[in-house]
């Protein structure tokens, strides 16, 4: 399986392309993660336009099983982070058959 980007390939990237330092590339990611996560927290989304959206989702309580036994288990109610991405972008990535 092909592997992903690391972020050092990622900063790398960015700096080129932007004609800034390795160390002001990385400054901004690690600002835009920490705002991602900071926002999503308080107000429950986040958007990046053209990539897609943080979106924080509760999830009920529900009965599970455990898949060793079949036994039937309560599943308690979370809060969960959720990833939506946006149509453009998956436009591009996999284009809809026609």
């Amino acid at each position: 399986m092909a592997k992903g980007i690391t972020k050092t390939q990622l900063v790398r990237l960015l700096a080129e392309k932007l004609e800034l330092t390795n160390k002001q590339t990385a400054a901004f990611l690690e600002t835009l993660s920490e705002t991602a996560i900071k926002e999503t927290k308080k107000t429950g989304e986040f958007t990046i336009p053209g990539i897609g959206k943080l979106v924080k989702a509760e999830r009920k309580a529900r009965i599970g099983r455990n898949p060793q036994t079949g036994e039937a288990i309560k599943i308690k109610a979370k809060t969960v982070v959720k990833f939506r991405v946006a149509k453009v972008a998956k436009d591009t990535i996999a284009p809809p058959k026609k």
